[in-house]
């Protein structure tokens, strides 16, 4: 045993690739219905971490995952965080300032009622929570607030009960969302179902004449109107101004259920195809690789003009969505788009269409903007009360990514991934950092749980865990009406957790996970790290 701790001490690379070696595929067996996917690199780097204190990843290198994992989440989810806060943001949040008064008030109540010392229920806080930036700045607070002599003494108290309560806190918040997802019956596949796109044609029954442009603007329908056809004359693009009256065939495209809204308002469906007719017009998907024309809504490429091109339909990693005006493209998109034969190539080059090219990262580019973010992470927020925050190697690029991934580009710089970059990315990040955390918790959590040190403070990070997760899931989704999905993500969010985001996804798919997760994920990690050093100042 002792040549095998030395050599995994000496060599801790191939120690990081056997904890994921191993964790990463046994994630993929289902356990009554239920599969951890990457959360079970975490609980193998615990079990092995577990068998001597010198069993550890470096923590610059898992530090370096947590930064991949977090910046590429952000990067992805920038666009579709910002139109969240419109619509359902202000709810969200709302949820998990609920769910921190919970936490809050479960940690000081282990102060006021079971004696637990405030450098103890600091670290229960953070653990529970699994926000190592907030332990980070308990510690520091600590350091500030006592002599060096005191200091000496407590320093390891708070990272003792983070040990203590961090593996449940991942663990008891995916059995919560296991549980309910079984109790609740909830389709786990139906989270993971793609939008199928149809297209049709439809024979018009106006009285009047109508503009395409007035029917979008009074209807908001979320279709496109592709070709055009009136009696013998040949058909057309549609354009805004296009005239659509009695008696003329339009093709449609969109979603089953939106066109069966859609249909009877136009007319009755026909059994000509005009979009089936390649005589004039040319059909094909397109990869989207040119940087330019990245983070461009398409009404201001002004394709219909320069290339005479219609886009009808989107793909983005595996989803198929109908574009607009304001539609943004992004690298790796791949678009269905229809054009004169003589126009295509001249279309092609214009949009790239290179699968190396979507491939490969601009590492300037992805080196600024995580720079960017570790810079804003370092900045000392001041708080009331002579506290003082920084948002860390988490909270920095996780903020700096949404607002990157909101805008796009800047100018000439197009901050934006390839969709399956940042896939890759993202993956290989959270493994590292898994991996990394896992060894590191592994001995202290098992040495003070064997040894009967802090039962108490493990049974109230049970408690605490247990409690905010059943709360948060049973308002958020049988009260707020917020889809599992979404709620699975939200409160790996309000966890400020990426292990329990990869399950979430691996279960849910990605994007409503991811949605939750970074709606929330900002409050939830800045209030955590004021409110472990708030317990420190309880009497």
């Amino acid at each position: 045993m002792e040549f095998f701790v030395q050599f995994l001490e000496d060599n801790p690379i191939i120690l990081l690739f056997l904890v994921a070696g191993i964790g990463y595929p046994l994630g993929r067996i289902k356990i009554g219905g239920v599969r951890l996917g990457v959360a079970f690199v975490l609980f193998v780097g615990l079990a092995i971490g577990s068998l001597d204190p010198r069993i550890q990843i470096p923590e610059v290198v898992y530090t370096l995952g947590l930064i991949l994992f977090v910046y590429t989440v952000g990067l992805s989810n920038g666009a579709v965080f910002v139109e969240a806060l419109k619509r359902i943001g202000i709810k969200a949040n709302l949820l998990a300032l609920l769910g921190m008064v919970i936490i809050f008030s479960i940690s000081s109540a282990a102060f006021f009622f079971l004696n637990i010392k405030q450098s103890f229920a600091a670290g229960l806080l953070a653990g529970a929570t699994t926000n190592t930036p907030a332990l980070a700045a308990t510690i520091e607070a600590l350091k500030n607030s006592v002599s060096p002599e005191l200091f000496t003494q407590i320093e390891l108290e708070p990272v003792i009960a983070y040990s203590l309560t961090y593996p449940f806190g991942v663990l008891g918040t995916i059995l919560v969302i296991s549980i309910l997802q079984k109790f609740w019956k909830i389709n786990v596949q139906e989270g993971k179902q793609k939008p199928v796109i149809q297209s049709l044609t439809v024979r018009a029954t106006f009285l009047h004449p109508v503009t395409i442009a007035s029917l979008m603007e009074k209807n908001k329908w979320d279709i496109t109107f592709a070709r055009h056809k009136r009696g013998d004359t040949p058909d057309t693009l549609v354009q805004g101004d296009t005239v659509l009256q009695g008696g003329d065939l339009i093709n449609l495209v969109g979603t089953p259920d939106v066109l069966a809204e859609v249909v009877p308002h136009i007319g009755v469906i026909s059994q000509e195809r005009i979009e089936y007719d390649l005589n004039r017009f040319d059909r094909r998907r397109i990869i989207v690789s040119n940087p330019e024309i990245v983070g461009q809504r398409l009404s201001d490429l002004h394709l219909a003009r320069n290339f005479e091109t219609l886009v009808t339909r989107v793909r983005r990693g595996e989803i198929d969505f109908v574009p607009h005006g304001d539609t943004q493209l992004a690298l790796g998109d791949l678009v269905i788009v229809q054009a004169p034969h003589d126009r295509m190539d001249q279309l092609v080059n214009y949009l790239g269409d290179s699968y190396r090219s979507v491939s490969e990262i601009d590492v300037l580019t992805f080196s600024l903007g995580v720079a960017l973010g570790l810079l804003v992470g370092l900045i000392p927020i001041p708080l009331p009360g002579g506290i003082v925050i920084k948002l860390g190697v988490a909270g920095g690029p996780l903020f700096v990514a949404l607002f990157l991934g909101a805008i796009r580009r800047t100018g000439s710089i197009n901050w934006d991934l390839p969709y399956g970059a940042n896939l890759t990315l993202r993956q290989i990040g959270l493994v590292i950092f898994l991996a990394g955390i896992g060894t590191k918790a592994g001995y202290t959590f098992m040495h003070s749980l064997t040894e009967g040190k802090g039962l108490d403070i493990f049974l109230v990070g049970i408690v605490l865990t247990l409690s905010v997760s059943l709360i948060i899931m049973f308002v958020g989704y049988r009260w707020l009406k917020f889809p599992f999905g979404f709620m699975a993500g939200l409160l790996s969010g309000l966890q400020t957790n990426a292990a329990i985001l990869g399950f979430s996804q691996d279960q849910y798919g990605d994007e409503q996970p991811a949605l939750g997760y970074t709606t929330v994920f900002p409050l939830a990690m800045v209030l955590k790290i004021v409110m472990a050093q708030l317990i420190l100042y309880l009497k």
